[in-house]
């Protein structure tokens, strides 16, 4: 794996988060707490990762998301008697790091960051969420940890999820999906190359089209492959429901790893649609769908 904290868009953070990874390693005990969201199974999950890999002592702990609390109510974090708590607040809206006071626990937020692309080195401004922020802390303190790496491949999610796609290009997730590819974490292909993709996030798309496609894909050369995927993907262009940046990524960039049958993207929204409704539910089904997570590599219960 290459260091995430070593890019460009975690250079404006690298002091704030390299104090935060150093806290961590230097706590005997650590106390992670998130909601119950997918967003906080994917954050909470990439530092379970590596205090497994480590050995280092912890507590799991999933709290109630915003959704199923009353309007205007915040949840408070507490610092435990024993240890570090850290609060992986993927509900919050994103922070300049210079606006964030030292506290006697760590909270992880969204962070301002910008990143130079293209051949004009134009500026992009963007946010670190908090599923990659510990993915990068994670893989720092255990860069050859087993589970580490098997969950490597889900760091992009939480920006997924995040609407920055649906109004407008994503610098960050672009360079995140791009550091991902060169690594070898995943392979960005088409979606006919995906065995079993989700296509319900795409309107007005044809299942019965694409599988024909799928069929004919390995005896296309690459000018009959674009003029088909330009036909595949037209109904949805002129929808309205999906934006061209998550509609090029959900067509064009699906994420695999290894051999798995469905890409990164599909998984999440297979997890998405088997959320539970009642509050009761949720935190146990957070807790089951880490597990599985961590054991089997896995976004599923």
């Amino acid at each position: 794996m290459r260091d995430l904290l070593n890019t460009p868009m975690f250079e404006p953070v690298l002091g704030y988060i390299d104090l935060q990874r150093e806290q961590i390693m230097g706590a005997p005990m650590l106390h992670l707490t998130a909601p119950a969201t997918l967003q906080g199974v994917l954050a909470l999950g990439q530092l379970e990762a590596a205090c497994l890999d480590l050995g280092i002592k912890y507590s799991r702990r999933f709290f109630m998301p915003q959704n199923q609390r009353p309007h205007g109510e915040a949840h408070v974090h507490l610092p435990a008697d024993q240890g570090l708590t850290v609060v992986l607040d993927v509900e919050e809206e994103t922070w300049d790091h210079t606006d964030l006071k030292p506290s006697e626990l760590i909270r992880i937020v969204p962070l301002r960051t910008h990143l130079s692309m293209g051949s004009s080195n134009r500026q992009h401004i963007g946010a670190l969420d908090v599923v990659l922020q510990a993915a990068a802390i994670g893989a720092r303190l255990a860069p050859n940890g087993r589970r580490v790496r098997k969950l490597r491949p889900y760091l992009s999610l939480g920006l997924w999820l995040r609407g920055a796609l649906d109004t407008t290009f994503d610098p960050i997730h672009s360079a995140t999906l791009e550091h991902l590819k060169e690594e070898g974490s995943v392979r960005v292909v088409p979606i006919p190359e995906v065995p079993n993709p989700s296509c319900e996030m795409i309107p007005e798309f044809s299942n019965r089209q694409l599988i024909r496609l799928q069929k004919a894909w390995p005896r296309m050369d690459v000018e009959q492959r674009r003029l088909a995927l330009s036909e595949l993907v037209l109904p949805a262009l002129v929808n309205p429901a999906l934006s061209t940046p998550r509609l090029e990524e959900l067509i064009w960039h699906r994420m695999l790893v290894g051999d798995q049958e469905q890409d990164v993207v599909s998984q999440a929204h297979g997890a998405l649609k088997s959320w539970p409704d009642e509050a009761q539910s949720l935190r146990l089904h957070a807790s089951k769908m880490l597990d599985r997570w961590l054991s089997e590599g896995l976004l599923s219960v």
